[in-house]
């Protein structure tokens, strides 16, 4: 079932910060009344589409940040996991210079809380507990506003990378609407014009374009 329009669940997990650092408690509460986050989950660390993704987060960080938005990454990998494919050079295959949280969610609750991992615990007929499918998440990713809610989420395949500059536009998509109380129609970009959700608005919209 989908999050949107529900409170994020709530976590405290280990994660890696700054790069370089493990902290055993980390959680998205130290956000709500500060800032919105973006909060997305990739597969495994030493994977081929997951550093490509996670690096042009990185790249876009200042752009984030301008807009009062943390980024924060998560993985059903460990804590060391993760430390190490951060101290891994690129041209290795690793994601050296990151600097926003990646959290190590090796319990799977978190992922599964948020319905993006891509199986689950069942019982054999001779009771035993085996797990069906991939123990790993989907490329989910979710906008959670300041009180801590879920404005947007998707979900992609393992195969199916992410836009980043989408993520950007729904910032600022929800950003216009908080500020000036309009709806934000097909394709809408920040400097674009948007619309009041009555009949006279859409159909004023609709006229001129």
């Amino acid at each position: 079932m989908s999050l949107v329009g529900k409170r994020a669940p709530l976590f405290s997990a280990p994660a890696v910060i700054n790069g370089e650092e493990i902290v055993e408690s980390f959680s998205l509460d130290q956000f709500i009344g500060k800032k919105e986050v973006v909060f997305f989950f990739y597969p495994k660390d030493f994977t081929f589409v997951c550093p490509t993704e996670i690096l042009a987060f990185q790249e876009k960080l200042a752009e984030f940040e301008r807009r009062g938005v943390a980024v924060v990454g998560a993985s059903t990998d460990t804590e060391e996991t993760h430390l190490a494919w951060l101290m891994t050079s690129k041209d290795q295959g690793g994601i050296e210079g990151v600097t926003y949280p990646l959290v190590a969610d090796a319990s799977k609750t978190i992922a599964h809380n948020y319905g993006v991992l891509a199986g689950e615990w069942n019982y054999t007929e001779d009771g035993q507990l085996t797990f069906e499918g991939a123990p790993i998440a989907y490329r989910g990713s979710f906008l959670i506003d300041k009180n801590g809610v879920v404005r947007h989420e998707t979900i992609n395949d393992f195969p199916l990378g992410r836009n980043i500059d989408e993520m950007i536009r729904l910032v600022d998509a929800l950003h216009h609407v908080e500020k000036f109380g309009e709806v934000c129609p097909a394709n809408w970009e920040e400097g674009k014009e948007a619309m009041s959700a009555t009949k006279e608005g859409v159909a004023a919209y609709l006229s001129k374009n």
